[in-house]
């Protein structure tokens, strides 16, 4: 059973006729893009998307999905997208993609936020899945030193061929291994003010619905906020 496939299906019957919809990236979510581009193609589903990354506009419009530019909508009315980890309160590191900035802003302008994930990615505690934190190139080395320093072991992140990784606004990313967040709050926070720091991937007080892939079928979590 492949609860990628099931949960992003899922998911995807909570688009509306008329909705302007984020749409995600990423393994799971690209399986909401496609259960979305049958339902504008086979039942005249009347949406707009706005995506969070190159390889979502690619594959959104193959698909036949309408888009605009994150600047043409003034409200998202749902965004779905995968997360790396949620926490037992509902807190989430995302970013394993690379697309934690993007995402985080069309988040940011949505009504309604749902995390699409399998069973694996539900902790207690955020951390053990490193955190990523987007950065711009000048002064990169002094942003690693002092992550180094604090113990947090970060590592530039690379391609499979070993050069940098660069984000969709041609960003460095280095990753945070800290194993546990005690105050993801206070964290990012601090993140929030170091300067050259462009976005890190702590998602807090931010999503509304989870859907989990489990054996028995996808389970839907209702978030209060």
């Amino acid at each position: 059973m492949n609860l990628k496939k099931m949960v992003g299906y899922k998911a995807a019957e909570f688009v509306e006729e008329g909705m302007t919809v984020g749409l995600g990236t990423g393994s799971t979510a690209y399986y909401m893009v496609e259960a979305i581009g049958k339902r504008v193609n086979e039942e005249g589903l009347n949406i707009v998307g706005v995506t969070t990354s190159h390889r979502t506009t690619e594959q959104a419009s193959e698909l036949g999905i309408p888009l605009k530019n994150i600047d043409e909508v003034d409200h998202i009315d749902v965004t779905i997208d995968g997360a790396d980890e949620i926490s037992d309160d509902f807190q989430g590191i995302k970013g394993g993609g690379g697309a934690h900035l993007f995402e985080k802003v069309v988040a940011n302008l949505s009504k309604e936020v749902i995390w699409i994930v399998d069973e694996s990615k539900l902790v207690s505690k955020l951390g053990v899945f490193p955190l990523p934190v987007e950065v711009v190139e000048f002064g990169k080395g002094q942003l690693f030193r002092l992550f180094y320093d604090k113990g947090m072991k970060p590592q530039f992140r690379k391609k499979d061929n070993g050069e940098d990784y660069l984000t969709d606004s041609g960003n460095y990313i280095i990753d945070l291994q800290l194993d546990r967040i005690e105050n993801p709050h206070e964290l990012a926070q601090w993140l929030d003010s170091l300067t050259g720091v462009v976005e890190h991937g702590l998602f807090l007080d931010t999503v509304t619905k989870v859907i989990v892939g489990t054996e028995e079928g996808p389970v839907v979590k209702e978030v209060e906020r």
